[in-house]
């Protein structure tokens, strides 16, 4: 592995190989955008599929096509007003790096969801098409911090819009503010012409499909035997301890590069020389800092001395992954369920309250969602390897004893 195939610009490269169901997938947006781009009412065409099914990819590559038709001048998608937004700034610095080296793809043409909206109102001007990645990470209520003042980003989007294309992911939904479910989502895009496709083919990790289905039970709450092929060309361990854990990544990431330590919430701010540190026995690092660069976390090579959150991996690759699971997720005694632990949380942006949602009841079932949604995140960024490391020392004893009855040839 070298730094090239390292890079997020590689990957997320719109000229990256397709395989030939997203070549597919890839016309049939195409033919949507053509066929709906002069009608006088906005259509919707909605991509589905879990992290790691390279929605990301598709929608790369479609905007190449759309700005190469839009800038040589033919065809209905010529002189064409387009934009693609997202709505996370490190995947977006990753775009405009990009754009910054491919002829038809201009910065400007990629931006937050609220500065294309402010943009819009101020000029007067109505997009043709708008192209979102990571729209479960759009904002469904008004957020000042974010100088956002509507109620849905999604239905402003398209409110200034002729056609938006965008891809969901349910189980990425990670705060009430940009609270999603495919009921909430299909409210506001079945109100236009629309369609959908499901891309369900797991391309991200190296990892046995049993394997991945053991991660998805873990985050549905049931721990369940860990599969005898769990290292069938892939590098899964349990550790009992977070610094040989951490000591394994860097060998790791000396290697072959981008290979870090990530944890969920649930460490209180115990600030130390002006940095946050996350402490496991004889474990002590701090939390990843607040990214001014514009390279993306994972690949500062100093990263390796931090713990990376879902703000800063979610939607990027890393070749091994070291996870901590942190005091919100613990497994209930006599039980092989896992419970989450709210009173643990210590992400304050996580669940502001909604004058939309007033049931306690769904209230904390969409909280304990959200918390194994980021558990689920941190479990799929993994190409080569994925290592846990439990803070609950019932579940850590678990995932031992489950781990010691695999092959580990």
């Amino acid at each position: 592995m070298n730094d090239t195939n390292n890079q997020a610009t590689q990957k997320l490269s719109p000229f990256k190989s397709l395989t030939g169901e997203q070549k597919k997938l890839l016309n049939k947006i195409l033919s949507f955008i053509k066929k709906h781009i002069n009608k006088d009412y906005p259509a919707i065409f909605t991509i589905y599929g879990d992290a790691g099914t390279g929605k990301s990819v598709v929608l790369s590559a479609l905007f190449n096509k759309i700005q190469e038709a839009n800038r040589c001048h033919k065809g209905v998608l010529s002189n064409s007003n387009n934009y693609f937004l997202v709505n996370h700034p490190e995947i977006l610095k990753v775009y405009k790096q990009i754009a910054g080296s491919v002829k038809t793809l201009y910065k400007k043409d990629y931006m937050r969801p609220t500065s294309f909206i402010n943009q819009m109102d101020k000029k007067h001007k109505t997009a043709d098409v708008v192209v979102i990645d990571e729209a479960h990470l759009l904002l469904s209520k008004p957020d000042h911090y974010n100088n956002f003042y509507y109620n849905n980003q999604l239905q402003e989007i398209i409110n200034r819009a002729k056609v938006v294309i965008l891809v969901f992911d349910e189980y990425q939904v990670l705060r009430m503010k940009s609270l999603w479910t495919p009921a909430r989502l299909e409210k506001i895009t079945h109100k236009y012409p629309h369609e959908e496709y499901y891309l369900q083919h797991q391309f991200r990790m190296t990892a046995p499909d049993d394997l991945v289905k053991w991660f998805d039970d873990f985050t549905h709450g049931k721990i369940t035997k860990i599969p005898q092929d769990a290292r069938k060309n892939y590098d899964f361990r349990i550790f009992n301890d977070a610094e040989e854990m951490r000591q394994e990544i860097v060998k790791q990431d000396k290697k072959h590069g981008l290979a870090r330590i990530l944890a969920t919430s649930g460490y209180p701010s115990t600030l130390d020389g002006g940095k946050h540190y996350i402490k496991e026995g004889k474990f002590k690092m701090p939390w990843d800092q607040y990214n001014y660069t514009a390279t993306p976390w994972a690949e500062i090579p100093t990263t390796v001395n931090e713990v990376g959150s879902i703000y800063t991996c979610q939607g990027f690759d890393l070749n091994y992954a070291g996870i901590i699971i942190g005091p919100p997720i613990s497994q209930v005694p006599g039980t092989m369920k896992i419970q989450v632990n709210l009173n643990k949380i210590t992400d304050i942006e996580m669940f502001k309250k909604r004058s939309d949602l007033t049931d306690p009841t769904e209230i904390k079932t969409l909280e304990r969602k959200m918390v194994m949604n980021a558990l689920n995140i941190l479990f799929k960024r993994g190409i080569y390897g994925t290592y846990i490391y439990a803070h609950d020392p019932l579940l850590r004893a678990t995932l031992e004893k489950l781990y010691s009855k695999i092959k580990l040839s």
